[in-house]
């Protein structure tokens, strides 16, 4: 049974996304997308910290950690993020919700403090902070106050028993399209990855996914940053490719680029099998790279974060970073949770709901052990974009 939505933002009946519900029980609230490649914290924050502020006047308080004075890009990224969570508050119609906006600088310290702060204000949940080398400094205190924190890392050895991820972790990518190759009779799988920690949780899932739909892997290298390393990787895999029916590459979309090229010279012939990617592979480079043209990848569905997009701009002048559907997913979810859990409203039987939360990029769900399961559209690479194969999924199955 589909209960009757619970937004009362007149955007609901226009753009679907951005209404909330429930559905088989679990709150719906506008999704979320993190494409954390080319962001980086500093050490040293760009310039003096930020003033804390607040956001709403609902009793129902809960911080936000965010790197608005950290160097370079994290900083445009904080403030982008600060302003799709008063987005979200206004698309809500002003919940019983107040954020306590908190600037982390980017740094562990600045996450402490951070948290520190919000929990004395009488935070009951804490959002944030962005960067993983932050979350363990800001759960410390979480926990032993026993205060759900949901952060925004897509590194998942950071999650934990109350620390959440809501972001895009690639164990999800990995496990759409390998299910996607699979359901299209592909049984020999061939893997190039980078020698990174990228790379190393890649890895672990495509070879629990090959296994698990009874697939084998017929060929697997790493390369690091040396061209000439990666030539030799690349040439190894392209002798064993007439054995393999899809092969996965996964970085981002400059190196992506490379790699293919790199194959292509080491003699593989990328017609005759599925090229398989992740969510990196959303980017121009690829589109335009010959040797791509094609291949498969999972992302969310992208029609989600161009609505957002356009809410955005009409409301700030400027485009957001692709992270900043993070913070308008997380404060569109407490104040979902807020305005119909009573006082479970954020317990862990209530975050982890199995029926989970869909959104903008659609569905998600918090597993027990912190981290997230995502519902991912599969898409085609074309010289004009991606072009959608396999849309998202409406529900997760039992």
């Amino acid at each position: 049974m589909v209960a009757p939505p619970i937004s009362d933002s007149p955007r609901a009946g226009a753009t679907r996304r951005s209404a909330v519900g429930l559905i088989l029980g679990a709150p719906l609230v506008a999704g979320c997308a993190s494409m954390q490649s080319s962001l980086s914290g500093g050490e040293q924050p760009a310039g003096p910290p930020q003033e804390a502020s607040a956001l709403g006047t609902g009793q129902v308080k809960a911080g936000l950690l965010l790197p608005l004075s950290a160097a370079g890009n994290a900083g445009v990224a904080g403030q982008s993020m600060r302003n799709a969570a008063e987005l979200a508050l206004a698309e809500f119609q002003n919940p019983n919700l107040q954020l306590l906006v908190k600037d982390d600088s980017g740094t562990p310290q600045g996450a402490q403090q951070g948290v520190q702060q919000a929990l004395g204000e009488g935070a009951e949940i804490v959002l944030g902070p962005l960067f993983a080398l932050a979350v363990p400094a800001a759960a410390q205190l979480t926990r032993q106050r026993n205060v759900p924190l949901i952060a925004f890392s897509t590194d998942s050895s950071v999650a934990g028993r109350g620390v959440y991820l809501l972001s895009f972790l690639p164990e999800s990518d990995v496990n759409r399209i390998v299910d996607y190759a699979a359901g299209t009779g592909k049984r020999s799988f061939a893997a190039l990855l980078p020698d990174n920690a990228y790379g190393n949780v890649v890895e672990a899932a495509f070879k629990q996914a090959v296994a698990r739909r009874g697939g084998r892997v017929v060929a697997f290298e790493k390369y690091g940053t040396d061209a000439a390393q990666m030539q030799a990787s690349a040439r190894t895999v392209a002798q064993a490719l007439p054995s393999a029916d899809a092969l996965l590459l996964a970085d981002d979309g400059d190196v992506v680029a490379g790699v293919a090229d790199a194959l292509v010279v080491g003699g593989a012939n990328l017609k005759r099998l599925s090229l398989l990617g992740t969510g990196l592979w959303d980017n121009p480079r690829v589109f335009g790279n010959a040797n791509l043209q094609g291949g498969l990848y999972a992302a969310p569905d992208p029609s989600g974060f161009r609505g957002f997009s356009a809410r955005y701009r009409a409301k700030f002048g400027q485009n957001p970073v692709r992270t900043a559907t993070l913070a308008y997913d997380a404060v569109a979810l407490i104040a979902a949770l807020a305005r119909t859990q009573g006082g479970q409203r954020f317990s862990p039987e209530v975050l982890t709901n199995p029926s989970g939360f869909a959104g903008i990029d659609g569905l998600f769900r918090f597993r027990s052990d912190g981290t997230n399961e995502r519902g991912l559209a599969v898409m085609r690479v074309a010289s004009g974009g991606g072009q959608m194969v396999s849309a998202s999924p409406k529900s997760f199955g039992a």
